[in-house]
């Protein structure tokens, strides 16, 4: 299956069955957050696509931003704890081991920008698999890091769910 074929079926199972929309968006938003699973899944993608049911359907946004709020959080508290238990041996376990360039890249932006970098990791694919890992590798306070963690995580879901529930409708408006 290619992303689209992905992305077009989990937008009309999340149409059709709205009441699993919540859930969905959470699972997407943790997988999307995970250090493993972000590796593999095209979440945003997707979140996007359900972002663009919202403004097309009517489902409602809040709920929805939510469960991508908490989902967010939650995998990249995960990925931040897996980090200060397993330290640098974390790069010894499957799918860290088939892109080792990862967390050192992580590490060179962490050690670069600190607790601002956590943030801004959230925004670029190929550090949000790494940075919460090295988060905690490098001991970084928890506070602080869940500070960075929940503000980017309300920013992220805002600016993946929210252009196409509210700027589809804007754009009809106008057109």
């Amino acid at each position: 299956m290619s992303l689209t074929e992905i992305t077009q079926a989990t937008v009309a199972f999340i149409r059709e069955h709205e009441a699993w929309g919540v859930p969905l968006v959470l699972l997407l938003a943790f997988g999307e957050s995970l250090a493993f699973i972000s590796l593999l899944l095209p979440a945003t993608v997707i979140l996007l696509g359900v972002g663009f049911l919202i403004g097309e359907s009517g489902i409602a946004f809040w709920p929805l931003w939510l469960a991508a709020i908490v989902g967010a959080f939650l995998g990249d508290w995960l990925s931040f704890w897996i980090g200060t238990r397993l330290g640098h041996r974390v790069s010894n376990y499957w799918p860290l081991t088939r892109y080792p360039d990862i967390l050192p890249r992580g590490h060179r932006f962490f050690e670069r920008w600190g607790g601002p970098g956590v943030f801004v990791g959230r925004f670029s694919g190929p550090l949000r698999a790494s940075v919460p890992l090295v988060a905690g590798i490098c001991e970084m306070p928890a506070l602080t890091f869940q500070i960075a963690n929940i503000t980017s995580a309300i920013v992220w879901a805002t600016g993946i769910l929210a252009p196409g529930a509210f700027g589809l409708k804007w754009l009809q408006q106008w057109m």
